[in-house]
């Protein structure tokens, strides 16, 4: 059943928005989104990532007394802590957003292609409203497939290496609760990152009525934008790109915390997300939109 049909069921004693008022609407859309058998096993896949990116590095640590092997898979050795950040570094360019893009690709497509999106409208429900709880399930989703990347990364660390006062990419050492902070503040970031995506993914879904066509067009610009981050002839629009400052959470680690690439991502960010919120909005109140 999907969200429309959920949503749009008359409530007993409640014929107003026939049931959609008091979060029903926005309760049936996580149910749908968060039990959807696709869409669990894509969380899955993605607690997996930290396991075998702990295991590899276990079985091959390189000799951290000697400084052998890359830097950060030394500093895993040393502090399992920083396995929770190697593994947001190794899924955010495609891997989180892949996961956003699914869900943001079907939310109106899907919908739109079984037929149901009409009738949702007509139940009548506020586009405006339908459009936000669209936005605020992806998002969410987002938010728990970070969280659940970070805190499978800090469970794995903790059980394959030392764990400890952490010390950060500044030389400082702080206890290991700050270090637990540091890793819900890198979360955060990336999520806002993920945020953008999930309104790119939003307003694709607009335009088309089949979701596999919105889920591989919005992965597609990501990765396009990924690209056009490391053409040096387009240096003077690298600081606009989306995924240029993604990576700058390692300002975090930072005692004192350096803010300047952390703020400037977060303001690219919110750009996309009211450029492209509105672009969705816009089509999404169309009158041609379920069509």
């Amino acid at each position: 059943m999907s969200s429309a049909e959920v949503a749009a069921r008359p409530v007993p004693g409640r014929q107003d928005d026939l049931g959609v008022g008091r979060g029903r609407l926005m309760r049936s859309e996580l149910r749908l989104v968060f039990t959807r058998l696709r869409n669990v096993a894509l969380l899955a896949v993605l607690s997996s990532g930290p396991i075998l990116i702990g295991v590899a590095v276990k079985v091959s640590a390189p000799d951290s007394a000697n400084g052998e092997g890359p830097p950060f898979l030394t500093s895993i050795t040393q502090n399992g802590l920083f396995l929770a950040f190697t593994s947001l570094v190794v899924a955010l360019p495609v891997f989180l957003p892949l996961a956003v893009s699914v869900i943001a690709g079907e939310a109106v497509a899907g919908e739109a292609s079984l037929g149901t999106l009409r009738y949702l409208l007509t139940a009548p429900v506020d586009r405006t409203r339908l459009l936000a709880v669209k936005y605020l399930s992806i998002v969410l989703y987002g938010a728990v497939a970070t969280l659940l990347v970070a805190a499978v990364g800090v469970l794995t660390g903790v059980l394959l290496f030392p764990v400890g006062d952490v010390t950060l990419l500044s030389g400082t050492t702080v206890p290991f609760a700050e270090g637990l902070l540091r890793t819900l503040l890198v979360a955060g970031y990336v999520t806002a990152a993920l945020a953008a995506v999930a309104a790119v993914g939003l307003f694709i879904s607009t335009l088309t009525e089949v979701p596999i066509a919105a889920m591989c067009a919005t992965l597609v610009a990501v990765v396009l934008l990924e690209i056009f981050d490391q053409v040096p002839q387009l240096d003077s629009l690298d600081s606009w790109l989306l995924p240029h400052d993604w990576l700058a959470f390692g300002d975090l680690l930072r005692d004192p915390v350096a803010l300047g690439g952390v703020a400037h991502g977060l303001l690219v960010q919110g750009g996309y997300v009211v450029v492209f919120l509105t672009l969705a909005w816009a089509r999404m109140t169309s009158k041609d939109v379920t069509s």
